[in-house]
């Protein structure tokens, strides 16, 4: 359904009609956001991104280029591109990020540690996954589209998704085990 829908939108969008521009970007801007989100886990990065998503589909528009069809597939894969783009810009980059406030007891010091270092063992499991993996596993597990709806997106077939999914499941497990041990030593 909402891919009939964003086709048809797409069809008007083509033409200019800025109703269905913002019909297509308040349908799926907070879908491209959550999905950068759960990628890139900072709230003001994750705006700016989906927002050239965003600029980039209306620049695609306007040079007459973009989706003919398959909104949806093209908006995931232009997210999936822009995340991968800004990790690249981001590689010579390690630093700590500064939390919005200081817990105010040590209780809470230890609560917030412990969630800062379980959020980054998980985001080093994700980010350890090749970008066809992680692209996969977000889009199945947390956003929860089907396999068919993931294939579209990435534009494989079904059978390749399956299989990225299982590497990536695996290669998850098999961080996380690590990481305990690691931890517990």
């Amino acid at each position: 359904m909402v891919n009939e829908i964003g086709d048809r939108q797409l069809q008007r969008a083509r033409a200019f009609d800025k109703a269905a521009i913002t019909a297509i970007y308040d349908s799926f801007h907070p879908k491209i956001y959550r999905y950068i989100y759960r990628q890139v886990g900072d709230v003001e990065v994750s705006r700016d991104l989906t927002a050239e998503v965003f600029r980039r589909f209306l620049q695609a528009l306007q040079d007459g280029a973009g989706p003919e069809q398959q909104l949806q597939a093209w908006l995931y894969r232009a997210a999936h591109n822009i995340v991968i783009d800004y990790y690249r810009r981001q590689q010579h980059r390690h630093h700590l990020h500064l939390t919005e406030s200081i817990p105010g007891t040590e209780g809470e010091l230890e609560v917030v540690v412990e969630q800062h270092i379980l959020s980054q063992t998980l985001r080093g499991a994700v980010h350890a996954l090749t970008p066809e993996q992680q692209q996969v596993v977000t889009l199945k597990f947390l956003e929860g589209f089907s396999n068919a709806e993931v294939a579209e997106i990435v534009d494989k077939p079904i059978g390749a998704v399956k299989s990225l999914q299982h590497r990536a499941l695996n290669a998850l497990q098999r961080y996380l085990e690590n990481a305990r041990e690691t931890a517990s030593i």
